[in-house]
């Protein structure tokens, strides 16, 4: 596997479709990074030379795009922020709800996690 600003992408597919491996990087700015560096986006990944890679990591250096652990970094503080200040986005982070106005009456599954089934207790002196 290539690496690729620290990053290991693919071989087998096309430097275009391989780029977006890299967190921060999705496909259009994966193209315009190919369009700028003058490379073919058809090639795969593996058959890339040095000075391809070297010239493809110029150009995300020289475009001051923030990628991988600086971007995770940075989105880590913007929530850490909206937590400290008791917004209401932050509660309905802490809460682990759907942030942006979204129904949770159903669906919302994916921030709620699986179905906690609440089930009718007995009374402790009834038999």
């Amino acid at each position: 596997m290539a690496r690729l600003l620290g990053v290991e992408i693919p071989n087998e597919k096309k430097i275009e479709y391989s780029l977006p491996y890299i967190y921060g990087i999705g496909l259009p700015l994966s193209r315009r990074i190919l369009a700028l560096a003058n490379i073919d986006p058809n090639l795969r990944a593996g058959e890339l030379s040095d000075e391809q890679i070297a010239l493809i990591t110029q150009t995300v250096q020289g475009m001051k795009i923030v990628i991988e652990g600086d971007l995770r970094r940075e989105q880590q503080m913007h929530m850490k922020r909206l937590l400290s200040i008791n917004c209401y986005r932050g509660s309905r982070h802490r809460r682990g709800l759907p942030v942006r106005g979204q129904r949770t009456h159903t669906n919302a599954r994916t921030r709620k996690g699986p179905r906690k089934t609440v089930g009718a207790q007995s009374k402790p002196g009834k038999k």
